[in-house]
């Protein structure tokens, strides 16, 4: 047995080591924390009427940027699908997409990364993660009563009027770049927000949209029902038009007008202006439009959602598509071909780009896989980083590339979030 002598009094060497892994320990936890951003919750937010679901003030997350990149601002939506029936909204305002009360510090990772190696056009830049808690993609501005007796504040229009304009007070207002993005329901946010954030800088200022897996379709599932189009529906009549009478009808009515577009509405149903496909024959703001054609929570939640197929046909498939059937790959390369068709709308548009793989995955800028490693998708010889990056600053002629039908593309990985 060792001494009392011997325990207090440790070898030289084994000392020097004791510290040097301290020393490391110290260092990696720095290094880790060093991209770690804590919450900020907006100032003012009961009395400007911009609260989450449950009346909580919304967060938001900011990095501040440094060197070359302190007066450019990347501003990133996060997603996380919606709420489009009381119950719903109801369920969601107990937890962090409906509540500020259970969000916490956030990990800043791909396009959000402040790593050189990993993010080599952004890594300086001021970087701010606006938190998603309305269930509305930013957009509505009205409340309804909960089952309870309290009150459902659908308030995402005023939460992004509201957190932008305290950004400008922190130096987004003397930007002379900046990117608007958001991934999944952020990402349909950051088109229905495009040209309302595009028309607050100078004209010498660029500023641009990156929508990130934010593209929907409104395709029939399986069993011959418009799923999406009756998410959508819901949550456009809910909370953009959720009205008391004719006169606040008309309120609400020209407040949605901010939102969506009104070249749209003036001939097609407010659902339908809802959808990628129509909002983006309106923006006018330079766009590079990120996505999968085989969105990968598409094919589970549109294409192939519970209960639109029998049995378990269709499990094994949608959880991963190398385990899906000669016949089912026809049914997804379907849904692949109109997903072309609606992009394609926007294929001529000076200054905008796009990169849609084959890739089975959902959101691919925050995760530095898939922004900008070994393994990453790549599509014309570029990453998605540096794809993105030869885009926003005109390396190239332009960034239109559109990927073969699965499996033609060997470099998407089984690793890829889905």
């Amino acid at each position: 047995m060792a001494s009392s002598r011997e325990l207090r009094s440790p070898e030289p060497f084994l000392l020097l080591l004791l510290l040097l892994m301290a020393a490391v320990a110290s260092s990696s936890a720095a290094a880790a924390a060093g991209n770690v951003v804590e919450l900020t919750l907006l100032a003012g937010a009961q009395e400007k009427g911009a609260v989450c679901l449950d009346g909580s003030p919304p967060g938001y997350h900011l990095q501040r940027g440094f060197g070359s990149g302190e007066h450019s601002w990347l501003i990133f939506l996060e997603g996380g699908a919606w709420c489009n029936s009381i119950q719903s909204c109801s369920i969601r305002k107990m937890g962090v997409y409906g509540s500020s009360k259970f969000m916490k510090a956030a990990e800043f990772n791909g396009i959000l990364s402040n790593d050189q190696q990993v993010n080599s056009d952004f890594y300086n830049w001021n970087k701010v993660v606006i938190r998603y808690c309305d269930g509305a993609s930013f957009s509505g501005d009205a409340e309804a009563q909960d089952k309870d007796g309290s009150t459902l504040h659908f308030r995402g229009l005023r939460i992004w009027e509201a957190v932008v304009d305290e950004l400008m007070e922190k130096g987004l207002a003397t930007a002379k770049q900046a990117i608007l993005s958001g991934c999944s329901a952020g990402g349909l946010a950051a088109l229905l927000h495009c040209n309302d954030f595009h028309a607050k800088f100078p004209k010498e200022v660029s500023a641009k949209c990156l929508p990130d897996a934010g593209f929907f379709l409104d395709v029939e599932d399986l069993s011959g029902e418009r799923h999406m189009w009756s998410v959508f529906n819901g949550t456009v009549h809910l909370q953009l038009y959720n009205a008391y009478s004719d006169f606040f009808f008309a309120f609400f009515y020209q407040n949605v007008k901010e939102v969506l577009p009104k070249s749209c509405l003036a001939k097609k149903d407010r659902t339908e202006c809802f959808f990628p496909a129509e909002l983006v024959k309106s923006i006018t703001a330079p766009t590079l439009i990120l996505n999968s054609a085989y969105d990968s929570w598409q094919i589970r939640n549109v294409v192939a959602p519970d209960g639109s197929f029998s049995g378990q046909s269709w499990s094994s498939c949608k959880t991963d598509i190398r385990n899906c059937s000669s016949t089912q790959i026809q049914v997804l390369n379907g849904f692949r071909n109109k997903f072309v068709d609606d992009v394609e709308v926007v294929k001529d548009n000076g200054g905008w780009g796009l990169f849609i793989d084959s890739c089975f995955t959902h959101c691919q800028t925050p995760f530095n896989f898939s922004w900008n490693s070994q393994a990453s998708p790549v599509l014309g010889n570029k990453t998605i980083a540096k794809a993105v990056g030869d885009w926003y600053f005109e390396r190239t002629y332009e960034v239109k590339e559109i990927d073969c039908e699965y499996p033609c593309n060997p470099t998407c990985s089984s690793q890829l979030p889905t």
